[in-house]
């Protein structure tokens, strides 16, 4: 059986404007010596809603793009629409979970404190505060670690509290970069679950980047494959697992199995440094047609 492949647009039958677009983006970095182009004219949206997984080969540019998209890297040229608006710096409506939870937590201040602390530099008042941030410690399990520090916790915890400080600003668009990547296989399995499960009661749009192929799936309803630098959208996967998912059920599924194999074989024409042939939705033209 072949996996579909269809267009973010497909996806969207009935949705007429996307939540998240990423058009023609490109990013160089420029040095004295030589510039070094990390994004080539890569395009695709998100619809309001959805949770969409990043994959591609080492070194790709998967962060430079979410740095991008966050608005916390300045585009050379393209654009990044949330919303209908332009994206010049962190928009309002977007939070981000890092790899490093270490280093994006303060260990001088509470877990309660940590969480809190977007809360009021966003003016939030006092007591609306106290519920926000009450309600995204216990939807991450750490209620009763609310007086700890950072570095009293297990990575997966600390991770946890960073999900919670983005839970807690209630966002309209969640980014993830590889979240995951520095905790043991049975807590990011946890991790996993934890975020289907928020996506799932909170209704946020997310956009996820990972290395991992089986991560990639077992989260995602779509799954972009990344080509080799400099970056576009080599391919696109639909995936059509059922919505309730668990750990060892769903990825015991033959259906599974088929998925992750289509997205293991994109990833690998991706490091043979296969681009796209054709210009539709959700991907992108051929680096022969771009002009310098």
């Amino acid at each position: 059986m072949t996996v579909p492949e269809t267009s973010s647009r497909a996806l969207r039958a009935g949705q007429d404007t996307p939540l998240l677009e990423v058009r023609g983006l490109r990013k160089v970095y420029r040095g004295d010596q030589r510039s070094v182009e990390a994004i080539r004219d890569l395009t695709f949206d998100v619809a309001g809603g959805e949770l969409v997984c990043l994959v591609g080969p080492s070194g790709c540019g998967k962060t430079t793009l979410l740095r991008c998209v966050s608005g916390l890297l300045p585009a050379t040229a393209g654009e990044v629409v949330l919303e209908g608006r332009p994206v010049t710096s962190p928009p309002p409506g977007m939070a981000v979970v890092f790899q490093e939870y270490g280093r994006s937590l303060f260990p001088w201040l509470t877990v309660w404190r940590n969480v809190e602390l977007p809360l009021k530099e966003k003016k939030v008042p006092r007591a609306e505060r106290h519920r926000l941030v009450a309600d995204a410690l216990a939807a991450v399990g750490l209620t009763e670690a609310r007086d700890a520090h950072p570095w009293q916790l297990s990575g997966g915890m600390q991770q946890r509290v960073a999900i919670a400080r983005a839970v807690a600003y209630e966002p309209r668009m969640l980014l993830m970069d590889e979240p995951f990547a520095a905790v043991d296989a049975q807590t990011r399995a946890d991790l996993e679950d934890l975020v289907r499960a928020l996506w799932r009661r909170l209704g946020v749009t997310v956009l996820f980047v990972t290395h991992d192929i089986d991560e990639s799936v077992y989260l995602g309803q779509r799954v972009l494959v990344l080509s080799n630098s400099p970056t576009v959208v080599l391919s696109e996967v639909a995936v059509d697992l059922p919505d309730e998912r668990d750990q060892l059920g769903t990825r015991s599924l033959p259906r599974f199995t088929e998925l992750r194999a289509q997205v293991y074989a994109r990833v690998q024409q991706a490091k043979s440094g296969a681009r796209p042939e054709t210009r539709s939705a959700g991907v992108t033209a051929s680096p022969s047609e771009l002009a310098e």
